[in-house]
């Protein structure tokens, strides 16, 4: 079993910052890609933000210089630094994590979400 625990959100003012962390727990032998997604009010779940095993890193165009992932492989934990907030940004963000545990392939685990809320 795996279990994934976010944590950081809640509510800022526009130009602030907030840190996103998602912790995997569990039976876990290797975890490649690691992802930010988020879903706003109406609107369908997009990916923010992405890492590989090897460190490479991808972003929305959105989010671009303003928001940073990174990786701890010996937590098992990701985060998502959000900085130069802007109300746009508001919406559930998801963890999304690709895990091979120690006793099946790889799978795609989501964490619970987490509101960020930024004002205007």
């Amino acid at each position: 079993q795996v279990q994934l625990v976010e944590s950081g959100g809640g509510l800022m003012q526009a130009g602030g910052s907030l840190r996103l962390s998602c912790a995997a727990s569990g039976t876990i032998f290797r975890i490649n890609v690691m992802g930010w997604y988020r879903q706003a009010p109406g609107k369908q779940r997009e990916l923010v933000a992405f890492i590989t095993s090897g460190g490479s890193t991808n972003y929305a165009d959105s989010v671009k210089g303003r928001f940073t992932i990174s990786r701890d492989n010996a937590k098992n934990t990701v985060y998502l630094q959000m900085n130069s907030l802007k109300p746009e940004d508001t919406a559930v963000y998801y963890c999304n994590l690709a895990i091979a545990t120690m006793f099946s392939g790889q799978k795609d685990y989501w964490g619970q979400g987490t509101q960020v809320t930024v004002s205007s």
